[in-house]
Parts: C-alpha cells; sequence; structure tokens
C-alpha cells in the first residue's frame, strides 16, 4: 500500500472516530435535552442528508480537474465546524442548519476518497482498497461510541462538551488531507458536464439495491438511537450497541475480497440480512437481541458499498470515474435523504416500530428483484 492509500486511511479512521463519537449520541441529544419529536429527528436526518443528494454531482465534476486532497480537506475543516457548533445550539432548527454543512462536509470527504484510491489503484485490487478504506472508516465509527462512553460515564461530561471533543478529532483530518494533496491526483480534464447522471441510468439493478440499502442505513443512524432508548437503553449501550454495530461492519468489510468472487450472491445475502435485521428489532426487547439486530444489519450496509460502486467503475471508462463516483454517491443521498423523511413521520403517527416493518417489507421485495436481476449485478470482469 503506498503512502497516499495509508493517509487517506488514516484521514478515514479519524473520521470514523468523530462521528462514531457523536453520531449515535446526537438523536438522543436532540430528543432529551432539546425536545425533539420523532418528526423532528425525522427531519434533522433529512436536512443532513439533503446536500448529499446534490454536492457530490458538483464534487464529482470538480474531482476530474482539482487536486483531490485540496477537495478532500475542505471537507474535513467544513465538517469539524460543523460538529462543533451542534454544542452550542438550542433548538430543533439550529440544529438542521448545523447539519446541513454536516452533508455539504460529507460530500467533499467520502468522494474524493474514492477518487484518489480510484486513481491509485488498478482493476484488479480495487474493490480491495476500497473496503479497507471502508474498514478504516468503520473501525474509527467502532471506537468512537466506546470513548464516548468513557467519556459519559467514566469522566461524566455533557453531551455538548462530547460534540466539541469530537469536532477538535475530526479537525486531524485536514492535516493528513494536506499531505496527501502533495501527490497530485488529477489524471483527466474533461469539460464540465452532467453526462454522469445518463451514464448511471445504466444500472437500474445497483439503483434499486442501493436506495433500499441507503433509505435503511438513514433510518438506523438518525432515528434507531432514540427508538433505543424509547426501548429502555441507556446512552451508554446505544453507544455500546454502536461499537457491536461496528464490530459486524468491520468483519464484513476484511472479507469483501472474498465475497467480491460472488458479488451478485453477497449482495441478495445482504439484503436479506438487513431485512432481517429490521425483523428482529421489532420485538428486540434486550441489549442481547438489538445486538443481533444490528450485527445482520452490519453486514448487509458494510458489502453493498464496495460491491456496487465496483459494478458501476468496472462498467465505466477511466475519463469519466470522477463524475460517476459524483453520481453513484448522489444515489447514496437520495436513500440517506429517503429514510429519515419516511421514518420519522410514520414513527410519530403509526408508533416507533412501524419503520422497521414498513422497510423489512420493502426489503423482501428488493431481495426477491435481486434473485431475478443476479445476472446484471456482477462486476464487467466477471463476465468476461
Amino acid at each position: 500500500m503506498n503512502r497516499v492509500l495509508i493517509l487517506v486511511n488514516i484521514t478515514g479512521l479519524i473520521i470514523g472516530i468523530s462521528y462514531g463519537l457523536h453520531g449515535p449520541i446526537l438523536p438522543v441529544f436532540a430528543k432529551n435535552i432539546i425536545g425533539a419529536t420523532y418528526s423532528e429527528l425525522g427531519l434533522i436526518g433529512l436536512t443532513n442528508f439533503i446536500p448529499y443528494m446534490f454536492i457530490p454531482l458538483f464534487v464529482g465534476i470538480l474531482l476530474d480537474r482539482i487536486n483531490n486532497g485540496y477537495l478532500l480537506a475542505l471537507g474535513a475543516a467544513i465538517n469539524s465546524a460543523s460538529i462543533y457548533l451542534l454544542s452550542i445550539a438550542q433548538s430543533v432548527p439550529e440544529i438542521m442548519g448545523f447539519r446541513i454543512m454536516t452533508g455539504i462536509a460529507h460530500a467533499f470527504f467520502w468522494p474524493p476518497c474514492e477518487s484518489i484510491i480510484s486513481n491509485e489503484s488498478t482493476e484488479k485490487n480495487r474493490v480491495r482498497n476500497i473496503s479497507w478504506f471502508t474498514m478504516f472508516f468503520v473501525i474509527g465509527f467502532m471506537v468512537g461510541p466506546l470513548l464516548g462512553t468513557v467519556f459519559l460515564e467514566g469522566l461524566d461530561i455533557t453531551y455538548r462538551i462530547l460534540f466539541q471533543i469530537a469536532a477538535f478529532i475530526l479537525a486531524a483530518g485536514i492535516i493528513t488531507s494536506l499531505v496527501a494533496s502533495r501527490k497530485s491526483v488529477r489524471n483527466h480534464h474533461e469539460g464540465f458536464s452532467f453526462s454522469s447522471i445518463k451514464e448511471m441510468r445504466k444500472f437500474p439493478e445497483v439503483i434499486i439495491l442501493l436506495i433500499f440499502c441507503t433509505s435503511s442505513f438513514g433510518i438506523i443512524l438518525t432515528i434507531y438511537p432514540a427508538f433505543l432508548n424509547d426501548k429502555g437503553m441507556t446512552a451508554a449501550d446505544i453507544l455500546l450497541l454502536y461499537f457491536v454495530f461496528g464490530i459486524s461492519r468491520v468483519a464484513s468489510l476484511s472479507l469483501v475480497g472474498k465475497f467480491a468472487r460472488n458479488t451478485s450472491q453477497t449482495l441478495i445475502a445482504g439484503t436479506i440480512a438487513v431485512s432481517m435485521g429490521l425483523a428482529i428489532s421489532i420485538f428486540a426487547d434486550s441489549i442481547i437481541t438489538f445486538g443481533i439486530a444490528l450485527v445482520l444489519m452490519g453486514f448487509g450496509f458494510s458489502i453493498f458499498f464496495p460491491l456496487t460502486l465496483e459494478i458501476v467503475l468496472s462498467k465505466t471508462r477511466k475519463g469519466i470515474s470522477g463524475k460517476m463516483i459524483g453520481a453513484y454517491e448522489t444515489i447514496f443521498g437520495m436513500g440517506w435523504a429517503i429514510g429519515p423523511t419516511i421514518g420519522g413521520p410514520i414513527s410519530q403517527s403509526f408508533g416507533n416500530e412501524t419503520p422497521y416493518v414498513l422497510f423489512c417489507i420493502i426489503g423482501i421485495g428488493v431481495a426477491v428483484f435481486a434473485i431475478i436481476s443476479r445476472n446484471k449485478l456482477e462486476p464487467q470482469r466477471v463476465l468476461n
């Protein structure tokens, strides 16, 4: 692994720690300290993810024209500021405003990392390298909740101070991003174009699976912690459960290279695992059963990303790979926005278990669709 890939992985680890430190606790903070309802939690999640429906398209255009390390450093800087501002939030609208900043920042973090990795990889090792980067991020997201538990329970730190600590940790990612930027990764110089949107339409099967996966993931990130709290889980319990969630994701990502030999079967298994995790959540009443649900969902969510991205990149010419990464990430943003938009209001109106019932049923349908379309859920190199 070369120096640039190492620096990108370290950046992912740092940002993952910051996300894991504050992310799972934010819905609890909003509900218990600010007084947010489930509908408002859904709106907070929506405002976080809406920018990710549009900004990646513009970032994707920039990826083929500007040093990706600079874009990555910009994302880390905006992200650090947005998390720090959460520590002074006094109302739901303020939290929503700061989460918009986070969504914008994430669009300047994830696509540049993918582009750097793609440019530094061969077709043979691209899946492995993207999986390693995701695994470093998830390891950080796994360690973050443990640190949060220590701060909240061991040192008796408040939620607001926790957000400040998370912001300072994330700021370290600016340094590694700038060091990585010393090597330019600009390989292409095509004009500004939104042709990638049309190109992405060639992958309807990937789009359907991604929207289901990211919609479910959006609910787990934005509403599920408050749901756990209502089910009797303390803040420390919730952080521990997300640590278990992280372990599942890391274990799954470490095996993605082997899973890639049977891409379509793995994606089908991932869809089924997410659906099973959602189903268990409906009836779970203890930290152990919730842990089982999160382990299943951790597997499903983790394997979707590197495998579906490889399907897209393997069938895309190198000259527009940056734009295609932007279009791909836009699909992620659509799913992340859909999940909280649906999950928050129906939790408020029909009971907090309802989103998991609905998405479990949808997941079964998507799994059947994936089985029918399995021949189209393989990367080009497998077909050849």
